[in-house]
């Protein structure tokens, strides 16, 4: 194993190796194999400074250059100033909703280390001057909740915080995790994107500044808080520092979460979990809002996108793993705006049938000017993401297109799939809240 990695929770049969120099979100756990309960934690870390936080957390966070680990990449640091400038009292968001249906790091996350998580959303409100903090996780993780909220019990009744916890439970859609449906549905609405300004900073829960923020951003603030700037940037390089948890599925040895640091080698993180397990056609960076890297991958590196990296043997075929990705965002959109109603079910619908159908050469200019007219259109980024993903699809994957607009499908577009695609069904009205 590469001693900068920690990879997910093991099987109750496997024990992990010593704590690797390195290890910061999950430090700990190699060493005891379970979650740390409050004591544990408090003993680790001690309690959150939270005195300074009010006076210098945002500006450490500035320092460190710590950036989104949702999937924007926002700098967090701007965020936090943003909330802290606007009047009145402030709210918390802390986001575990994770969407993203190739991820599995926040959950790992607050699994492991749901301490560091509370103590990163209490730091984060006391620097914006927040009475509040709202938990958001999906509905569909009924055990998380559960555990989380014992948590939240064992801090309150330690008097940790000195603000309030709340754990709320939302439905589990893909675009349910953008911040302004998380603001939406604490609001009494549904768990979907609204239009924006004004932006959740500026009028978010109950109209007042809103700070939302991924779970592991504020566990990175958390340890910043008490370790300061330049601790933070040891690892990772100068323009993107600190280390990333990313999960890796797909064509590797030994699939699972990971912490690594940030812009490190694609190539090297694929190595940590034991390599892949044959030649590789492509691999998706960065899940179904992410793009396709070709192979071999050269110089690249790990972005500020979603931490997730899939590797695709090379006998798949990325057409059909793309338009079986296409399909389940389509029908995950909101349905609230023109490019999500009709464009993106257009663009599904092209790329099946360049996919799997006969498609002549007018599915393919159909589909290159659809995807032109999408990005930059919707009142959330859920078509910028699929048009992203889609078009690198058509670069990386050039030469099967070709095959398969000139003369049939691949065998392989019928094989099982390598990515792990729900089930593409529209949710129903009632489904949102």
């Amino acid at each position: 194993m590469n001693p900068d990695t920690v990879t997910a929770p093991p099987g109750p049969d496997m024990r992990p190796p010593a704590d690797p120099y390195g290890a910061r979100l999950l430090h700990g756990w190699y060493e005891t194999c379970r979650p740390a309960g409050l004591a544990e934690h408090l003993d680790r870390y001690g309690p959150p400074p939270l005195a300074a936080a009010r006076s210098t957390l945002v500006s450490s966070a500035e320092q460190a250059g710590l950036t989104g680990r949702g999937g924007g990449g926002f700098p967090t640091g701007r965020k936090l100033a943003a909330v802290a400038a606007q009047r009145g009292p402030a709210v918390v968001i802390a986001n575990g909703m994770e969407s993203e249906p190739a991820s599995r790091k926040d959950e790992t996350l607050l699994f492991l280390a749901p301490h560091l998580v509370l103590d990163g959303a209490v730091l984060a409100a006391e620097a914006v001057a927040a009475d509040a903090v709202h938990m958001c996780l999906p509905r569909t993780r009924e055990d998380q909740a559960r555990r989380l909220a014992e948590a939240v019990q064992e801090r309150r009744r330690a008097g940790t915080d000195r603000v309030a916890v709340r754990i709320h439970t939302l439905p589990h859609h893909f675009v349910s995790s953008e911040e302004t449906s998380l603001v939406n549905w604490l609001n009494g609405g549904g768990a979907r994107p609204r239009a924006t300004p004004p932006r959740p900073f500026e009028k978010g829960v109950g109209r007042r500044p809103t700070l939302v923020d991924n779970v592991e951003t504020l566990a990175h603030l958390a340890l910043i808080a008490r370790y300061g700037p330049g601790w933070f940037r040891e690892y990772g390089s100068a323009e993107a520092p600190g280390t990333t948890l990313v999960t890796l599925s797909g064509a590797v040895r030994s699939p699972g979460v990971y912490e690594v640091p940030m812009g490190s080698p694609v190539a090297g993180v694929l190595d940590a979990a034991g390599g892949p397990t044959g030649p590789l056609g492509a691999v998706l960076a960065g899940g179904f809002f992410g793009s396709w890297l070709p192979v071999p991958l050269n110089d690249a590196t790990l972005g500020r996108g979603a931490g997730v990296l899939a590797a695709l043997p090379e006998d798949a075929c990325g057409l059909a793993e793309t338009a079986a990705a296409l399909s389940y965002l389509a029908a995950q959109s909101a349905r609230q705006c023109g490019p999500c109603r009709f464009g993106l079910p257009s663009v599904a619908e092209d790329f099946a049938e360049l996919a799997w159908g006969r498609p002549g050469a007018s599915v393919l200019q159909r589909l290159n000017q659809r995807l032109g007219l999408l990005p930059g259109r919707g009142a959330c980024r859920h078509p910028d993401g699929a048009a992203r993903l889609a078009a690198s699809a058509l670069r990386v994957f050039g030469d099967d297109v070709l095959r398969h607009v000139r003369h049939r499908p691949c065998s392989s577009a019928h094989a099982p799939l390598t990515l792990r695609v729900p089930a593409a069904r529209p949710p129903e009205e009632e489904e949102w809240r």
